[in-house]
Parts: structure tokens; sequence; C-alpha cells
């Protein structure tokens, strides 16, 4: 089986190790310190106080490889669009692309149908075109549950956590979905098969899309944010609004933001992923996370006070960071 994991960031490079690891043979791209890390020493994985190194072949682009059968990118939206319109040289009919991403993914839609009549998120997909590169039958969803850091060019940290919950867009898994579970439990990662994908990314997205723009906003870790009352209470409300919306598009949430806040205070003082991206001047992935939430309402006529003054607090902190940086 050819697999290709594009980006050797900290997930990346966590599934490109793990499947290296349990005998399956995997190609990287990437680029700069990285590739050229990785291309001398494999991949370096450290996780329950071990750490060893797995060989990968690390090339700098597409075109050094031929079809694949299964492509994973483990990117941060603002990279992803550009990423998926480099992939033709990996695409055959039979490609599957996994795609580990936060937030809400430009397929979203593909398999809710009826919700919305324009399915097209021009947030995340601002030409509209996402589907004529990866075809929504060729996607494999996947919500990442575990934190893992880079350390250095090629070198990951697993931190905490083991979980991936697959699906596709449309609802019943395929042969394809149903082996790449298989093989990434043989990896070592706590594999769930999904039936509706889009509900397990609105329950991970609620905790994402506030927790994350305000930390970027006020600098302060997780467990500042949440002990903070109005702080606190101004996310609950956030996420209140975003739960009506899953409600009314078939993703529903049974957890209250109080119960989802309370979980996330136990993980302690932790830096969010936007938070470590304003820090090192990084474009913040704010479209995915909180953007879409609020074009989804707009285009359900629903109101989002709340959703909207984050939206457009974080957008501007974006703005600010590219003229800078």
């Amino acid at each position: 089986m050819q697999i290709c994991v594009y980006g050797a960031g900290a997930i990346g490079g966590l599934i490109a190790a793990r499947l290296s690891a349990s005998g399956t043979p995997v190609s990287v791209i990437a680029r700069g310190d990285t590739l050229q890390a990785i291309q001398q020493n494999g991949i370096t994985l450290s996780e329950s106080g071990e750490t060893h190194c797995y060989p990968v072949t690390a090339v700098s682009g597409p075109d050094k490889l031929g079809v694949q059968d299964l492509i994973v990118i483990a990117v941060k939206q603002p990279s992803m669009n550009q990423i998926i319109k480099q992939l033709k040289p990996l695409i055959g009919e039979h490609t599957r692309v996994l795609l580990a991403m936060n937030g809400v993914p430009w397929w979203f839609f593909d398999g809710l149908p009826g919700v919305l009549s324009d399915s097209i998120l021009t947030t995340i997909d601002p030409q509209g075109d996402l589907r004529e590169y990866i075809p929504s039958r060729q996607v494999i969803g996947c919500v990442v549950h575990l934190a893992a850091t880079v350390l250095s060019p090629g070198v990951i940290r697993l931190n905490m956590g083991n979980n991936l919950i697959i699906g596709e867009p449309c609802g019943t898994p395929s042969e394809p979905t149903l082996q790449l579970g298989k093989r990434l439990k043989k990896a070592g990662f706590n594999v769930e098969i999904s039936q509706k994908i889009q509900q397990d990314i609105w329950y991970k997205l609620l905790g994402n899309m506030t927790i994350n723009p305000v930390s970027a906003l006020t600098r302060a870790t997780a467990d500042c944010i949440l002990d903070d009352p109005l702080v606190n209470q101004f996310c609950c409300r956030a996420m209140s609004e975003a739960l009506e919306i899953g409600n009314l598009i078939g993703c529903i949430v049974k957890q209250t933001p109080e119960e989802r806040n309370a979980t996330t205070r136990k993980l302690g003082a932790f830096k969010t992923s936007m938070l470590q991206d304003i820090e090192a001047g990084r474009q913040l992935e704010h479209e995915a996370l909180i953007g879409v939430v609020y074009e989804i309402a707009e285009k359900l006529g629903r109101d989002t006070p709340y959703i909207a003054a984050l939206y457009g607090l974080i957008r501007q902190l974006d703005k600010s960071q590219q003229r800078t940086g």
C-alpha cells in the first residue's frame, strides 16, 4: 500500500512515525530543515518516556512520488487549500485522502443533504473549487483527540490522548475506511469509526471555537480563561449559539457549554494551538474554527451576537499579525 503524509508537523509526524513503527512503509512530504532532518534521521517520536527513530521516505514535493493509495494531510486550514491544489500527481481514482484538521471542512454539508441550498462555505473554500481537486467520495474525515508537539525539525512528542475518529462525508463507511481504521489501530491509535463524522467534528469544534481565539486575544492559558467567570460566561454563550446551529443542521451535541468547559479545565494550564501560533507570528486558523460557524449561521438566518463578536475580533487580530509579521 502506498501511503504519503503531507506535512510532518505534530500530528502528521506522529501518524507517519506510528505507521512506520507498525511496519507500514510511509513517504513524507516536507520542506526546509524538517525535510533535511527526516532524510538524515527519519522521524523521531517521544512517547511514554521512550524515544525512537522511525524510517520514512522524505521528499520535497508531490511530483517526487507516484499515485498513492492513501494521502494523510495534517496541516492547519490556512495551509490546507494551497496543499490540496498541489496533490494531482498523487491522486488516482481509488486514492483516499485522510484530512486530520481542526474545525469545519469544505465538504461538511455534502453528507447533510437538504440542510442548506448552498453548501459552499466561502470562509474556507473562497473559490468554491476544492471538490474539483478532491471529490468528497474520496475524502475520509478525521477528528483528532490528542495533543502532540514538534520539539525540533522531525522530532515529535506525544503529550496526551491517543484517539482518532474517522468517517466519510456521506455516512456509512466504505471498505477503504474500515481497512484504514484497522491499520491505524495496528499503529497504536484508539480508533473509532463514525457513522456521522460531521457530528464528531461539531462536538470538537464547540471547545475549539472559543478557547482558541480567546487565548490568542488575551494571551492567556486555558486555566486562566476558564477560571475568569466573565470570560467563561462569554465562551459559554458563544457555545450555546453554536449548539443551536448544530441542532438545526442535524449535528446535535448533548453536552452543555458548562460541562464542556469543566472538562477542558481539567487539562490544566495549557497553551492552545492558536496562542502558540500568535506567539510564533504565524497565520491563524480562525476561519475554520469560528468564521465558518458565523457563515453557517448567516446562511440559516440566525442571529449569533457572541459568535459574531469573537469572529470580528480574531480576524482583526489575524490581519494585524500578518501586517506586522
